[in-house]
């Protein structure tokens, strides 16, 4: 790559999952640490915080009372899935990605971090739901794959065969 042209940047959605983990780790081993210190991409890593209200549900008596709560442990999930990420990256000599946590929906955070950033790729993990609960829950990846403005890769966890 020439001096000073600018590394393509790859988008990385990170959230509690072990699913999320397990993503980000196949990413890292795969595309980043072989090439140290010269990563191919220029990392970022997003988590999108849901927010309290979204995540309380249906609003009802005592509602107000509960957001505060509600928000302040979304607000240390995403503390500590950042802080996982961040361990993760040091761990594989993955230094200088950029973390990134925004308040929403998943899947338009996810969307719109690709548009700000001309993101040549997306990755996101798979929760493996099937057929009823990701018609219920909507799949950010499914969503992701018909909506992101680039490249999408979706890592699966192997099922472990017994």
């Amino acid at each position: 790559m020439a001096t000073g042209e600018e590394k393509p940047v790859m988008v990385v959605g990170v959230d509690e999952s072990e699913q999320s983990t397990y993503a980000l780790e196949w990413t890292l081993d795969r595309f980043f640490a072989p090439y140290a210190p010269n990563f191919p991409f220029k990392l970022i890593i997003v988590h999108a915080k849901p927010n309290a209200v979204s995540a309380v549900g249906l609003a009802g008596p005592g509602t107000a009372e509960v957001v505060p709560y509600v928000d302040a442990d979304l607000k240390h999930t995403a503390v500590k899935v950042i802080e996982k990420a961040k361990a993760l990256c040091l761990s594989k000599s993955v230094h200088g990605a950029m973390m990134e946590v925004f308040e929403g929906d998943a899947r338009n955070i996810l969307c719109e971090v690709v548009d700000k950033h001309h993101a040549s790729l997306l990755v996101v993990g798979s929760h493996g739901y099937g057929a009823i609960k990701r018609a219920v829950l909507g799949s950010v990846s499914d969503y992701c794959a018909h909506h992101a403005h680039c490249s999408v890769m979706i890592v699966k966890k192997p099922k472990i065969k017994v």
